[in-house]
C-alpha cells in the first residue's frame, strides 16, 4: 500500500515524540547523556569514539585525513545533472566529522556535485522532525534498530542492491538493513562486541594466557578467581541495558525475534542466558557500571573498577586518550550453551524516498563505501569497513582489533521492529533490577510488548 506524504509525516513525527521520550539514541541514533554515544553505548571521547555503529580511534583519532580517499568508488560522477545534496550524520565527534567532511569535499571536486556535510546535535529528534516537515536530508546515518521505523512507513529509498558494494557487504550487515525481504541501503562501517581483560589484575591473580576464558564455566571460574584476588575490584562491570546483557542471550541460542520477525522473548534459550547473568550478579562477579560509579563499561574498566569488561572496537579510543597507562587484550566472547555469540551494531547511509536527487545520492554513498575510503575512515576514527574485501587490509593495519572483526561472522543485529523505543528502555530499565527480578517475569513482560516484525 502506498502513503501518502501526509501520512509518512505524521507517522514519523510520532516516531520522533516516542524516542525523545523514551530517552533513546545518542551517537548515531540520537541524543544521549554526555559521555555516551548511541544503543552501543560508546564514549564522545576527544578521541573520537565512534556510534553504534563504529568505534573509537585505534589510531587516535586524526581529522580530515581520514576522508583523502573519497574520489575513489564514485560510479557515476560524469552522469546526469549536477545537484546539491544534503548529508546528516551523527558524529562521535571532531575526527569522524572532519574525516566524513573531507571525504565529500574531494567527491565534490571529482563529480561537479555539491554534498554539505552536517554532524546532528540530536540525530533521532532531528531526523524525525526533517521527516515530519518533508524536508529530509538527502543522505542520512541510520541506526539498524530505526530501520523498521523508517522502512514500515514507505519513507526510505531502497537502494540497496543498486549499491555499488551490494554483492561485498557482510551478509550479517546486509541482514540488518533488510526489512520484510527489502535491502534499504548501505551498511557504512560496523562494531561487534568482546571481552576486554586488564593484563596487570590478570597477571596478580595468578592467570595466565591459559586462563583466558572460552565458555561460560570458565568466566564464572576465573571471575571467582579475580573476585578472591582483587579485593575492591569487580570482575566484570558491563554498560547496563540490553546492548550488553543480550550478547548472553545470543550465547545461549535466543533472540528477542526470530528469523521470521515473531517475537521470541521469552524462549528458553532466552532464560537461560538471563538467568547466567543473574548468577554472575547474584556471586557478585558482575555488576552494572551505574553500581560502580562509571559512565559506562569502559569507564570502569580504564579506572580499575573492573578486571573485565565487555565493549566494542570504540573502546580504544577512549583508553588511548583518557586511561594511556593501562595495559589490556581483547579476545572473543565466552562461547555459551550454543556456540558463540556476540552483538553487531552498524548504520547505513540512508536516503530518503523523497529526495530529488537519489542518484547523485547513491553515487556519493558508493564513494562513501569504497574500499580505500572506507579504510581511511578505519584509520581516522576507528570504525570497522563493512565490506569483505577489506577484511585482510584492516586486520593487517589493526591486529589487534582482528577479534572485533572476526565477530562479522556471528554476530546478531538489533532487534528489527517499528516503535520500540520505548518497549525496549522498559527492558533497559528492568535489566538494571536482574539481581532481584527473576529472568522469565524480565522476558514475559518484554515478550508481551514486543510486536513482530513479519
Amino acid at each position: 500500500m502506498t502513503r501518502s506524504p501526509r501520512t509518512v509525516a505524521a507517522t514519523l513525527l510520532a516516531i520522533a515524540t516516542l524516542a525523545l521520550a523514551a530517552g533513546c539514541g545518542g551517537g548515531s541514533s540520537g541524543a544521549a547523556a554526555p559521555g555516551t554515544s548511541s544503543a552501543a553505548g560508546a564514549p564522545t571521547s576527544a578521541a573520537g569514539s565512534s556510534s553504534a555503529a563504529g568505534g573509537s580511534s585505534a589510531a587516535g583519532g586524526s581529522s580530515a585525513a581520514g576522508g583523502s580517499s573519497a574520489a575513489g568508488g564514485s560510479t557515476a560522477a560524469a552522469t546526469g545533472p549536477k545537484a546539491s545534496i544534503s548529508v546528516l550524520i551523527a558524529s562521535s565527534g571532531t575526527a569522524e566529522t572532519s574525516a566524513v567532511q573531507a571525504a565529500a569535499k574531494a567527491w565534490n571536486t571529482k563529480t561537479g556535485n555539491t554534498a554539505t556535510v552536517t554532524a546532528a546535535q540530536n540525530m533521532d529528534q532531528q531526523l524525525g522532525q526533517a521527516f515530519a516537515a518533508n524536508k529530509a536530508p538527502d543522505v542520512f546515518y541510520l541506526d539498524a534498530s530505526k530501520l523498521a521505523d523508517y522502512a514500515s512507513t514507505g519513507a526510505l529509498y531502497a537502494y540497496g542492491d543498486k549499491a555499488a558494494g551490494a554483492s561485498d557487504f557482510y551478509p550479517t550487515l546486509k541482514d540488518a538493513f533488510t526489512y520484510k525481504g527489502t535491502f534499504y541501503c548501505a551498511p557504512k562501517d560496523f562494531s561487534t562486541l568482546a571481552l576486554e581483560i586488564n593484563s596487570a589484575m590478570w597477571t596478580k591473580a595468578g592467570l595466565t594466557a591459559a586462563d583466558i576464558p572460552t565458555t561460560w564455566d570458565q568466566l564464572t571460574s576465573v571471575a571467582t578467581k579475580l573476585k578472591s584476588a582483587l579485593p575492591g575490584v569487580t570482575p566484570l562491570v558491563l554498560s547496563t541495558g540490553h546492548d550488553r546483557v543480550d550478547a548472553f542471550l545470543v550465547q545461549a541460542g535466543g533472540n528477542l525475534l526470530d528469523k521470521n520477525g515473531k517475537p521470541t522473548a521469552n524462549s528458553a534459550q532466552n532464560v537461560t542466558g538471563l538467568t547466567y547473568a543473574k548468577s554472575l550478579l547474584q556471586k557478585g562477579l558482575l555488576q552494572f557500571n551505574t553500581q560502580v560509579g562509571a559512565g559506562w563499561g569502559g569507564e570502569a574498566f580504564g579506572k580499575g573498577k573492573s578486571a573485565m569488561t565487555i565493549e566494542g572496537n570504540w573502546i580504544a579510543g577512549a583508553m588511548s586518550a583518557d586511561y594511556k597507562t593501562v595495559k589490556y587484550q581483547v579476545v572473543p566472547l565466552p562461547a555459551g550453551p550454543a556456540g558463540k555469540g556476540t552483538l553487531a551494531f552498524t548504520n547505513c547511509w540512508g536516503i530518503p524516498a523523497s529526495s530529488a536527487h537519489k542518484q547523485q545520492a547513491v553515487d556519493f554513498v558508493n564513494a562513501m563505501t569504497a574500499k580505500d575510503q572506507q579504510l581511511a575512515f578505519a584509520k581516522a576514527f576507528g570504525v570497522m569497513p563493512s565490506i569483505q574485501s577489506a577484511a585482510a587490509d584492516y586486520a593487517q593495519q589493526f591486529p589487534a582489533f582482528k577479534v572485533f572483526l572476526d565477530g562479522a561472522s556471528y554476530g546478531v543485529g538489533p532487534v528489527k521492529a517499528p516503535k520500540l523505543s520505548a518497549i525496549l528502555a522498559d527492558y533497559d530499565n528492568q535489566l538494571t533490577k536482574l539481581e532481584t527480578l527473576g529472568p522469565k517475569n524480565i522476558l514475559s513482560r518484554l515478550q508481551k510488548d514486543l510486536p513482530s516484525s513479519s
